[in-house]
């Protein structure tokens, strides 16, 4: 102890004089830095005297740049004192937390050596006198120890490799050490468990929960459950359907859970906590649907949130009859019915918001309904047969214990024989004997048989096991190297060489043009590379022009999704591929061009191809190809003829966009419509007028047929005489 003191005031020495040797510099500069001013100064003043003849002004510069730099040079001093002090400061830092390492070496080295003296006058007999003095150290000692078991209980994470490698390191498996190990490892498992259960995996999580003492980890059980549930109150239906199973053979379990829920509704509802209590209501309501929990709870719950009626406590009490109302109606239909009257009462005296009011009618109407749309239980859910379950009964009013204490780990005396107890319990729930004997004899059973039936079960297996992709990973792969194949490529030569090496599956071939086509619509301005490329595919392969046609279908279907830009670049791109017969002008019988079938936006759309048309073609041979016999009844939806209104429309759309040359055909079918509808009803009169007659002259012959030939001869006679005249 002297050494070290002294040693603390030979650095307390330095530290001193160091800062005196920093203070006479910082003196000295500030001095220097005076006597630099006053030589300024009265050189000033000199100057000033010789030049008395000079003007006010000039005076006044001068006293101002005077100004001017005492201020600077002030500033500078200023600047050099805070760095100087700062650096002072610093200095002191390192020295003192030099100083204070060097002291707690020293202190370390003095524990050891004073505890080699404990040692020592332990075994003599003379501890009495040391002890006072050793204090800190031993204080210190004991604090490195609880962080050591500090970490070890579950304050520090520590990975599952190394909880293993822990766990099998530590040889006596009786020990406290091993069993808070085990305590760790069986904490994590269970919330593991709890926190990944949903409706499509809980058969597969409940044998790997089973595979867990839950006996030993029933309160960590409770608890998982509940805060996952408190952080995912939709997923309630699911917790209460585990718990349903775990019921099943571990009641004890069940029953815990049941009094921690309802105790925490208790403190909720006496805080007014309302989102704890809804997820305890909401907790509850599935349990009573399960029949872990008895009916007589829900009914006591919503006579207690019932007494005294404000918003809050009716809204839980109505979402509450809309979770279990459908179980209440099988098991208690006089106990609903008396809830439901209380609700009307409650809705009669229209003292709560309007909100709930509306809520209130909304319960109504879905007890109207039988609760349809709000099924007790899940089909996937329903899990557990009626007369395997164990309804527990519990109320409100009664004291309860949660029994906090199985949340915290304690040493167990009898753990090896526990842990016995439970892997016989575990084989008897699982079943693991009865699979392995079924096993066995399978297998002795496959032995015997033929080696055809084991390569169909194989190829049955190899079947089954097929994975399908439904996250589409191939395609988005596919999709990508398209996309940037196509940007990459200098000429559509180039693109089209490097996009036939892709190796395409049969039936992608329809994201090649795809691909293609939603490229070209991102660009700012039609690019005629675009089209080249799709015309050189539609050329090599019918399969793609097959593709492009079912593009057109498709686009011009969903033309009205599409901006201004991007309509503008797919007419063009299709205008392309029908001016240099890349695409067969067929698919033009998909347009029909009337007032009610087209909107804007396809309006836009067929116009700009027919004018991309007409500027690739020409007026003429546009006409010529519109003209083409063959092709007219790919066109009639186009040029409609079917009435006078949709052929006027066509026309005065052509003329507007300034293709008015392509309907001479139209204009002369409108004009000669009327004479033509004349025709028509005309042939119509005639043709029944003849068929009267006939009839006639039918009957008559056939009762006279003497006169019928005399009448005959007579009329021949008469056209000919009006022949000659």
């Amino acid at each position: 102890m002297a050494g070290r003191d002294f040693s603390d005031s030979e650095d307390e020495d330095r530290r001193m004089k160091r800062d005196r040797r920093e203070r006479d510099g910082a003196d000295r500069h500030r001095e220097r830095e005076h006597e630099r001013r006053n030589r300024d100064k009265e050189r000033r003043s000199h100057r000033y005297s010789d030049d008395e003849g000079d003007t006010g002004s000039r005076r006044k510069r001068e006293r101002e740049r005077d100004r001017n730099e005492d201020e600077r040079s002030h500033r500078k001093s200023e600047r050099h004192r805070d760095r100087e002090d700062g650096d002072r400061h610093r200095h002191r830092r390192k020295d003192d937390n030099g100083d204070r390492s060097y002291g707690l070496e020293k202190e370390k080295n003095g524990s050891r050596t004073d505890g080699r003296s404990i040692k020592e006058k332990d075994e003599d007999g003379k501890v009495d006198g040391v002890k006072s003095q050793r204090q800190p150290a031993n204080q210190e000692g004991s604090l490195n120890a609880d962080a050591s078991n500090l970490g070890r209980s579950g304050g520090v994470y520590i990975p599952p490799f190394k909880l293993a490698r822990m766990m099998k390191e530590v040889q006596d498996k009786s020990s406290a050490e091993y069993q808070r190990l085990t305590w760790d490892a069986l904490r994590k498992s269970i919330n593991g468990l709890v926190n990944k259960v949903n409706a499509t995996n809980i058969k597969n999580i409940i044998p790997e929960l089973f595979a867990e003492n839950l006996i030993r980890g029933r309160g960590l059980f409770c608890r998982s459950c509940m805060k996952s549930q408190m952080a995912s109150p939709g997923f309630t239906d699911v917790f209460a359907a585990l718990v349903a199973v775990v019921n099943t053979k571990f009641p004890e379990v069940g029953e815990l859970l049941l009094r921690r829920i309802v105790l925490q509704l208790k403190r909720a509802y006496k805080r007014n906590d309302k989102p704890q209590l809804l997820a305890a209501v909401k907790f509850i309501a599935h349990l009573v649907n399960q029949q872990v929990a008895h009916e007589i709870i829900a009914l006591e719950l919503l006579t207690v949130l019932l007494e005294n009626p404000t918003d809050d406590s009716v809204e839980v009490a109505v979402g509450f009859v809309t979770e279990c109302g459908s179980i209440l109606q099988e098991l208690s239909p006089k106990g609903l019915h008396g809830i439901f009257e209380r609700f009307r009462g409650i809705l009669h005296e229209g003292e709560i918001d309007k909100r709930v009011q509306f809520l209130i009618e909304g319960l109504f109407a879905i007890r109207k309904a039988k609760f349809q749309g709000y099924p007790a239980v899940r089909p996937e859910l329903d899990l557990v047969e009626a007369e395997e379950q164990f309804t527990h009964e519990i109320s409100l009013q009664e004291e309860i214990d949660p029994e906090i204490a199985l949340d915290i780990f304690k040493p167990d005396p009898n753990f090896p024989e526990n842990e016995k107890r439970y892997e016989e319990l575990k084989k008897n729930i699982l079943g693991e004997e009865s699979e392995d004997e079924e096993g066995s004899g399978s297998g002795s059973d496959d032995e015997d048989g033929d080696d055809e039936d084991e390569d169909e079960d194989d190829e049955e297996e190899e079947q089954k096991m097929r994975i399908k992709d439904e996250t589409e990973t191939n395609l988005v792969n596919l999709r990508r190297t398209i996309y940037l194949t196509i940007m990459s490529s200098v000429d559509f030569e180039e693109a089209g060489h490097k996009l036939l090496k892709i190796k395409l599956e049969p039936g992608q071939e329809m994201e090649l043009c795809i691909m293609l086509l939603e490229c070209c619509s991102q660009e700012r301005t039609y690019l005629r590379y675009y089209g080249l490329l799709g015309q050189r595919f539609c050329l090599i392969n019918k399969v793609h022009q097959e593709n492009f046609e079912k593009c057109f279908v498709q686009q011009y279907s969903m033309i009205h999704r599409l901006e201004t830009n991007k309509l503008r670049n797919v007419a063009k791109f299709f205008a392309h591929l029908l001016g240099t017969d890349a695409l067969p002008w067929h698919v033009l019988a998909y347009i029909r061009l009337t007032e009610e079938d087209t909107t804007s936006s396809s309006r836009i759309f067929i116009k700009i191809l027919f004018q991309e048309l007409s500027e690739h073609l020409g007026i003429r041979k546009l006409n010529e190809r519109l003209s083409d016999p063959t092709m007219q009844e790919s066109f009639e939806s186009i040029f409609p003829r079917d009435n006078p209104k949709n052929t006027r429309f066509a026309i005065n759309f052509f003329t507007s966009i300034g293709l008015g040359g392509i309907t001479e055909n139209l204009r002369e079918y409108l004009k000669n419509m009327p004479r033509l509808i004349m025709q028509q009803q005309k042939a119509v009169s005639e043709s029944e007028s003849d068929d009267s007659p006939d009839s006639e002259s039918e009957s008559e012959s056939e009762s006279e047929p003497s006169s019928n030939s005399d009448s005959s001869e007579s009329e021949e006679k008469s056209r000919k005489k009006k022949r000659r005249v």
